[in-house]
């Protein structure tokens, strides 16, 4: 482990001697100031796991540019997921460094199998590591349709219809919210 992280740290710094800046996902960017300086931004903008099924897509595109405009960094797996990563850890790993994960509800999501239930009953268990009084998990409903019980009866859902600006607001309004009492 300690050889991998030396030679992780050889490549940043190559790069930054070439002039490049590195982004380091969930971390920060480090960029070259000249003179053999490098500065370090950290990343500070709120990581938001966005769940959906396939047949939901557009509107999780949607709420994913919502959420940038917003000051969040949403992860979906459309627009995160590199060609040829194994992208079983890569959801795993972006479930567990999440800030916030957003579960999106709908007729087709409550009834299909696959990888959203996975997701789901994976972040419940991510759950059980955050503080009680934290928000982590997040239903948000894309249309009417009945959240499953075992979220129902204990977490709060939000309506991004038929007012999807409204809900949204309401989103944000929550992640702002528990981001603060931190």
């Amino acid at each position: 482990m300690q050889t991998e992280a030396r030679e992780i740290a050889r490549l940043v710094r190559r790069c930054l001697e070439r002039g490049a800046s590195v982004e380091i996902e969930g971390l920060g960017v480090f960029r070259p100031r000249g003179k053999g300086k490098f500065g370090f931004l950290p990343a500070t903008r709120p990581r938001v796991f966005l769940a959906y099924v396939q047949e939901d897509a557009e509107a999780a595109e949607r709420l994913y540019r919502d959420l940038q405009r917003a000051g969040f960094d949403p992860w979906m797996d459309r627009k995160n997921l590199l060609p040829g990563q194994n992208w079983p850890r890569a959801i795993r790993q972006a479930i567990e460094v999440a800030d916030y994960f957003v579960a999106c509800f709908s007729p087709r999501a409550i009834n299909k199998r696959g990888c959203f239930q996975a997701e789901l009953r994976y972040a419940l268990d991510c759950a059980r590591r955050v503080p009680f009084d934290q928000t982590y998990f997040i239903p948000v409903r894309l249309q009417e349709c009945r959240v499953p019980a075992r979220i129902r009866e204990r977490i709060q859902y939000v309506d991004l219809f038929p007012d999807w600006q409204r809900g949204f607001q309401a989103l944000v309004a929550a992640m702002k919210k528990a981001r603060s009492s931190l």
